[in-house]
């Protein structure tokens, strides 16, 4: 079993940054996988990043390739997510997951799921 826990959300304007964090309370070795999901107003939950806990491999959607960056630090079983050059599209609640293989952009595809926190951008 896994217990996810976000952070960092809240507002920020158009151009600026946020750095989010999850914090796991266990991992897979060898082949376990954190993922960052969004659900805009009125819009079904996206992929937004992925990155396994061995190698780090990073994987983005387009729509936020070259503003976000994911990264984590296996000594404190924590994922984060940074992103720059906000747009007001961003604005959603964000959410990281986890997966027992390796990354994946599938939303059914990850077993446990953090509470999210609210990011808004305004313009």
């Amino acid at each position: 079993q896994v217990q996810l826990v976000e952070s960092g959300g809240g507002l920020v304007q158009a151009g600026g940054s946020l750095r989010l964090s999850c914090v796991a309370s266990r991992r897979t070795f060898g082949s376990g996988a954190m993922g960052w999901f969004r659900q805009g107003p009125g819009k079904e939950r996206e992929f937004v990043a992925a990155v396994s806990w061995v190698g780090g491999t990073p994987y983005y959607a387009d729509s936020v390739k070259g503003r976000f960056t994911i990264s984590r630090d296996n000594t404190k079983n924590t994922v984060y997510l940074q992103m720059n050059s906000l747009k007001p599209e961003d604005t959603a609640v964000y959410y990281c997951a986890s997966r027992l293989g390796a990354t994946s952009r599938a939303t059914g595809s990850y077993d446990y799921w953090g509470q999210g926190t609210q990011v808004t951008v305004s313009s």
